[in-house]
């Protein structure tokens, strides 16, 4: 194994990346990821930003059986949609924004109750699926680690080593 580099993909339900994500398709990237896993190499996942669209919860869950079908991640961070004011007044697709109904000090995020809803159906799917546990949140407040019982001290996201 190679233990020099550690590599991270950025992912998104496949109907959350045709509409606003000009990368590669996550079918792509998927395929990208498990030639650099089998390399040898460590492979981490951020989902992220994750939105709320119709049939949210089918769509994310079909990610997760792709991505698990192909290898197993060393870890995964999960993070929802989020903008700061700036980003909102100059993107020129602002399609994204209705999701958008808290302000927080970063800037405006999904509810609460939506954020809550999303993350614990992907860890719970994560955990009771696949026995996985190496997951993180994304710019997430204390209130939503507590809320999920996780601990935001012990967890470590795909930015820290």
């Amino acid at each position: 194994p190679h233990n020099q580099a550690i590599v991270s993909f950025s992912l998104n339900a496949i109907a959350v990346a045709k509409k606003w994500e000009k990368a590669p398709s996550v079918l792509k990237r998927i395929k990208a990821a498990k030639k650099v896993f089998d390399a040898g190499y460590e492979v981490r996942i951020r989902i992220d930003p994750m939105v709320p669209i119709k049939n949210w919860q089918e769509q994310y869950l079909q990610l997760l059986d792709i991505l698990f079908d192909n290898f197993m991640p060393e870890r995964i961070t999960l993070g929802s949609l989020r903008g700061l004011q700036s980003t909102i007044n100059w993107c020129t697709d602002k399609s994204w924004v209705k999701y958008l109904g808290e302000s927080s000090n970063w800037g405006k995020k999904i509810d609460f109750k939506t954020r809550y809803a999303i993350y614990f159906a992907i860890i719970n799917q994560l955990k009771s699926k696949y026995s996985f546990n190496e997951v993180a949140l994304c710019k997430e407040t204390v209130e939503m680690w507590d809320a999920l019982k996780m601990d935001y001290k012990k967890i470590r996201c795909n930015c820290i080593w």
